[in-house]
């Protein structure tokens, strides 16, 4: 058994929907395991109901894992606002979505998170960024544009297969990308700010 098996047998099941939208999200889309997972998809609850938000804004839904995880956490009235720039994903993650026991807590909308989510108006308690890792740093200014003081901006893959410190990955753009990101977040006295090592690298950050 390893430490991984270990850890997934001594928490939270993670509930037989989201091990099917696990497999079917490894099975038909390239890149599986951009999906969040059991581990992940648990703290993201945990942390949902830690902090109690009532509007969530994610960058980067992917096959909606991570949305039905955030939105499980919720609230009754709560709401998770999802973006994905990825008009040919929406086929596949579309029907997850809107037969998941949350639904009704989740708002899955086409486009681009960094021009559109400003325009809905609503100001977030809570932020997870999971897209684009070449504009991180874009998308997290936006995020603390319409992020309310003490309000949580959680960034993913923040260490990226730990990358960031390898030579080989210097050039790589979404290495690039999430660098100068942890740099520029580093930083930034607006916001306090943790890297946990889990899975790729998750920063919790809270707005001051």
């Amino acid at each position: 058994m390893t430490i991984d098996e270990y850890i997934l047998n001594n928490i939270d099941e993670e509930g037989d929907y989201l091990y099917r939208l696990y497999r079917a999200t490894n099975v038909q889309l390239l890149h599986g395991r951009m999906a969040s997972g059991h581990l992940q998809g648990r703290l993201l609850r945990m942390l949902v109901h830690m902090i109690r938000p009532r509007n969530i804004l994610e960058v980067g839904t992917f096959s909606g894992y991570s949305a039905i995880c955030l939105a499980e956490g919720l609230e009754e009235g709560g709401k998770v606002y999802t973006f994905e720039i990825n008009d040919e994903q929406e086929d596949f993650t579309r029907p997850w979505i809107e037969q998941s026991p949350v639904a009704d807590k989740i708002e899955f909308i086409i486009g681009d998170a960094i021009t559109e989510a400003p325009r809905l108006g609503i100001d977030f308690d809570m932020a997870f960024i999971d897209g684009d890792k070449r504009t991180y740093i874009d998308t997290y200014e936006m995020v603390l544009g319409i992020l309310k003081p003490g309000g949580f901006i959680l960034a993913d893959n923040t260490l990226w297969d730990g990358h960031v410190i390898e030579d080989a990955y210097l050039k790589d753009k979404q290495t690039q990308g999430i660098d100068k990101f942890n740099r520029h977040v580093a930083a930034d006295s607006r916001v306090e700010k943790v890297i946990l090592p889990l899975r790729d690298g998750l920063t919790l950050i809270r707005k001051k």
